[in-house]
């Protein structure tokens, strides 16, 4: 070893006396010892360079790392291990409404009809362009989405409709996916109707004893009619529903939207030919033997207006605020927001869900029925206990602040909560659109949005009359959307009734307007309006304007507007009020609190109508997934509680022997506060 050490290392060189000349030389022919550490920190900091995508390749396989690993461990845990886990931590879990029913002795009664709500319907592809081959009778709406990440422009091509028939575009088809299937699931993992349908299968529920009534929720409701003849295939089915189970009445149980779809069906399926069904007036008294109506808008929701103004909602305003000019960018030509809203303004069903009933309802600059409403934080304790505590854990009354509830937009905080003495508004109705040169623009043209014919006039007329009430929407929609409005106008109408045997009120616009409409004759008939509450809710908006740019959306939430504390109903630019996070209380409730209530020239037959509320109780842990005491507005759809009550019904009961009414919110108060004739 010795030997090998002294053969490595390298002979000394010769040397005169002084060894001068030969220091010289070595100077030029071997690098310095300074120069080698520097060569070497070189190589090291070239080697450790991080690069922007390295970091892309690096997030992407760590995010699929982790999804295989919980995708193999899911699969590879026995079934149990979930429910074994959570009754560890909360204790043993109570039997599913469907089993404990069964155990009671409850079993299949009345046939059951599902009338799913918007966007909850599948929808696939029957006849497409170029850019969807391979498509055909794929789902475009519902499942994976996979298609959306595809080709996302040529999804938002087939899920458009026509901007002046609101009906096909020319060489596409796209149709409601039909059976139960159509809406148990939204993807995946992501239950609709399937918890419900699965504890009804418990009691000798089956295909032949309910029916998933899919329509396109994307069309108006007579135009569902019109080109599917959907309101006659649900005419057909629970007639034979009826006929073939001894005559026993079906119960229909409508989800969101559907609620007002149905409401729209019982009013065409009694209406002469060949604007209705032919009916007659007693057909829904000798087939239906309640109406149970989940998170119903019945008086529309104030999300429906974000939606059609700015294309936002809460969360998407939240989203814009966390990444700024991200879903308005032009990188690879995205556009999000504005592909949306050229998508959705095609689709004529959102507009059924604008606020009705005016400032009679939704209240005006002044006033509103939920005047006083309180948006403090609170201790919830099981699904009918909240309580209010100080920092000393002792009860405290804190005094609600003056929140104006009427001004369902305003430009800008102070706007909000002015007086409206101090409010200086100017006229926008008659206002002189101004030019835009984005006429010019073929980026423009290919996401149309009515915007680009406002001009920057239009725009600064909207933002000058600083604030709008549920009456002056209406116009403030006509005024930026006037070519959606005219489809629109001919299939809803928002205002109130004066004479309801006015012969007008015949025409199919007004049938799925509570308040310009009649309920059927049928005094056996229940009416349930079952909901969610305990779960802040849009009720009204603070916007301003958006920096100007091409093809852009000049309104937006303003998000930097806030309440002065946490128990503040100013979150984000959104007052928010008790509701199921979608639909405020006041829209679910009224109609059923008061409106319908007894006999009223909306309810001359007098069916009986109840008030279900479900106080939101959210999952305890992870392992609860969506929870079984949700109030929210989907997740509702597996409530216990809930579906208990449903399979009561369904199995013969009365509203009368589930309790009545069961109200934890203030909506009997707020109805008093509504000054509608009855």
């Amino acid at each position: 070893m010795s030997l090998l050490r002294r053969r490595k290392q390298p002979p000394p060189p010769p040397s005169d006396g002084n060894g001068s000349d030969h220091d010289d030389d070595d100077k030029g022919k071997r690098p310095s010892s300074s120069s080698a550490p520097a060569s070497k920190e070189a190589t090291r900091r070239t080697k450790g360079k991080w690069s922007c995508v390295d970091s892309c390749c690096w997030l992407v396989g760590c995010v699929c790392s982790a999804w295989w690993l919980l995708l193999f461990l899911y699969n590879a845990m026995p079934a149990s291990f979930p429910q074994y886990v959570t009754e560890a931590i909360t204790g043993p879990l109570p039997d599913p409404p469907g089993v404990k029913l069964q155990k009671e002795g409850l079993r299949v009664k009345h046939p059951v009809v599902f009338v799913p709500g918007i966007v909850t319907g599948g929808l696939e592809l029957w006849e497409g362009h170029h850019c969807a081959e391979g498509l055909f009778r794929k789902r475009l709406w519902g499942g994976t989405f996979g298609d959306v990440y595809k080709r996302p422009l040529c999804w938002v091509e087939h899920m458009s409709l026509d901007n002046e028939t609101g009906l096909d575009k020319p060489g596409i088809r796209v149709r409601p996916v039909t059976g139960l299937v159509a809406a148990d699931y939204f993807v995946p993992g992501y239950f609709v109707w399937a918890v419900l349908i699965a504890n009804l299968a418990r009691i000798g529920y089956e295909e032949k004893t309910m029916y998933m009534a899919a329509y396109d929720w994307r069309l108006s409701f007579q135009n569902t009619e019109v080109r599917d003849q959907t309101l006659s295939r649900i005419k057909s089915n629970i007639e034979l529903m009826a006929a073939t189970n001894g005559g026993n009445r079906v119960v229909v149980i409508p989800h969101s939207m559907g609620v007002l779809y149905f409401l729209h069906f019982m009013k065409w399926v009694e209406a002469p030919p060949p604007m209705g069904g032919g009916g007659g007036p007693n057909w829904c008294e000798k087939h239906i033997k309640a109406v149970l109506n989940i998170g119903g808008p019945f008086l529309g929701v104030p999300k429906a207006v974000a939606g059609l103004f700015s294309s936002e909602a809460k969360d998407v305003a939240v989203a814009r605020a966390i990444a700024p000019d991200v879903l308005d960018s032009d990188f690879l030509g995205l556009q999000t927001l504005r592909h949306l809203m050229r998508m959705t303004r095609t689709w004529d069903s959102t507009m059924s869900m604008i606020p009705k009933g005016g400032d009679t309802i939704w209240g005006g600059l002044d006033w509103s029925p939920e005047d006083g409403c309180e948006c403090k934080a609170k201790k919830q304790k099981g699904n009918d206990t909240e309580v209010s505590d100080d920092i000393n854990g002792e009860s405290a009354e804190v005094p609600p602040e003056p929140i104006n509830y009427g001004r369902l937009v305003s430009f800008g905080k102070d706007i909000a909560e002015a007086r409206s003495s101090e409010i200086e508004r100017i006229e926008f109705r008659d206002a002189v659109k101004g030019n835009n040169i984005a006429h010019s623009n073929t980026s423009c043209r290919d996401i149309w949005t009515e915007y680009h014919e406002l001009g920057w006039g239009g725009i600064k007329a909207v933002a000058d009359y600083k604030a709008y009430t549920a009456s002056s929407i209406i116009d403030l929609l006509h005024f930026v959307a006037p070519r959606m409005m005219q489809r629109g106008s001919v299939h809803f109408s928002y205002g109130i009734a004066d004479n309801l045997d006015d012969p007008k009120y015949k025409h199919y616009k007004y049938w799925s307007n509570p308040l310009e409409t009649k309920l059927p004759n049928a005094p056996d008939m229940e009416i349930f309006s079952m909901y969610g509450v305990g779960i802040p809710t849009e009720r009204a908006y603070v916007y301003k304007l958006a920096p100007q740019a091409e093809c852009y959306i000049p309104f937006r939430i303003d998000t930097s507007a806030e309440g002065g504390d946490e128990n503040s109903c100013l979150k984000g630019g959104v007052y928010l009020a008790d509701g199921d996070e979608t639909v405020p209380v006041l829209s679910a409730g009224y109609m059923c609190a008061k409106g319908w209530r007894g006999k009223t020239r909306f309810n001359p037959a007098g069916s009986k109508t109840y008030v279900r509320e479900y106080n939101h109780s959210p999952p305890s842990n992870l392992l609860e997934g969506r929870g079984t005491q949700s109030g929210a507005h989907v997740d509702i759809m597996g409530n216990f509680a809930l579906i208990e009550d449903i399979i009561r019904i369904a199995a013969g009961a009365t509203g009368e022997e589930i309790g009545g009414d069961q109200v934890y919110s203030d909506i009997f108060k707020w109805s008093e506060k509504i000054k509608l004739k009855l």
